[in-house]
This record gives C-alpha cells, structure tokens and sequence, in this order.
C-alpha cells in the first residue's frame, strides 16, 4: 500500500517539476517584433488644415476612440495625457484584478507619427521585465492596427498615417510637447 502511494507522490512532484520548466521555458523565449509599417509622406494634391489642441482635449478624443471601437475587451484601459502619456489599466490574473500603469515619453517624427518611449512601468507592486509585459499587453489588448508595440526596442509606435478616418483624410503630428501643453496636427484632407 505504501508503494502506491509512493509512486503517485513521484508522479505529482514530476508533474509540479514539468510544469516549472514550462513556466521557465516560455518565460525565457526571445520576443518577437512586428515590422514597423512604411511610411507614407503627404500627397502633394492634399490640403492641409493645421489644428492646435491641449492634453484636455486629446484626452476626451483618444478615450472616446478607445469606447467607442470597443477596444477596452477583454481588458480595461484608458490612456491619460499629463507631462507624458499614462496607459492605465487592469489584468485578471486568477480572480485578481491587478491595476497597471505605464508611463512613456512622446516623441513627434518628421513623417507626422508618434514613437511612445517607455519611461516606468508599474504592476501592483511587482517589478517585471519592460520586454515582457509589453509582449502581455500587445497580445492580450485589443489595439487598432495602425497602433504597433516592440516589447524588444520598449516603445510604442502610432502610425497616424494608417489610421482610418472617414473620406481618407490622414492625420500628421507636427508637434507633441505634453509638459507646455503645444499639441499640434495637420489634417491631410484628399482633393482627387
């Protein structure tokens, strides 16, 4: 009888060991980026309207975006401007709701998009790797496609140019600087 109960106790610790080494394995298995999108300069046939806006109005468009294209399933986040972008939100580990913020430096590109520099990083009260929980938030985060994140490089890239906007009209970053409160766009209005 105790035999029996000596081998099922050697199956279960080799079935705990199994399960660790997965648990390791995968942690450790190099991330992988998605190609940067090419960009695509101003068509000389667009008219350009040039627009100024202030964190407070970025903010109430980017979160309208977010609930309007339903892009907070499976999990909740919202993204606030103060003197850097703040990517707040929260992931169901078991039966927790553990709360997130992300913190990055914005910074404008001559072709009009915005590269997201992760500058901290916060879960609960747990320090992980910058790498990882990017890949944990791009692959479990419903982002538009024109949104691309690079765990590997630790930033975030927003291709203005490919995002969707009704008659083809395209957005261009000319200026994004949070701490004076000087957000500037250009509107790529198609006139063929």
């Amino acid at each position: 009888m105790t035999n029996k109960w000596k081998w099922i106790f050697f199956f279960l610790l080799g079935l705990n060991i199994l399960f660790v080494l997965l648990v390791v394995i995968m942690v450790n298995m190099p991330i992988k980026d998605k190609a940067l999108p090419p960009t695509d300069g101003p068509v000389e046939e667009d008219v350009q309207f040039h627009i100024q806006a202030t964190k407070a109005d970025l903010n109430k468009i980017i979160n309208h975006y977010i609930e309007e294209e339903g892009l907070t399933s499976p999990i909740a986040y919202e993204v606030l401007l103060n003197d850097e972008v703040e990517l707040y939100g929260t992931m169901k580990v078991f039966t927790q709701d553990i709360e997130m913020k992300l913190t990055f430096e914005p910074e404008a590109l001559e072709n009009g998009d915005i590269i997201l520099k992760q500058k901290s990083i916060s879960i609960g009260q747990i320090q992980l790797p910058v790498s990882y929980v990017l890949k944990f938030i791009r692959d479990q985060y419903d982002f538009p496609e024109w949104v691309n994140i690079q765990p590997n490089d630790e930033l975030i890239y927003v291709s203005l140019q490919r995002m969707n906007l009704k008659s083809d009209v395209k957005v261009k970053v000319n200026k994004f600087d949070l701490v004076d409160d000087d957000i500037q766009f250009s509107l790529l209005v198609p006139t063929n």
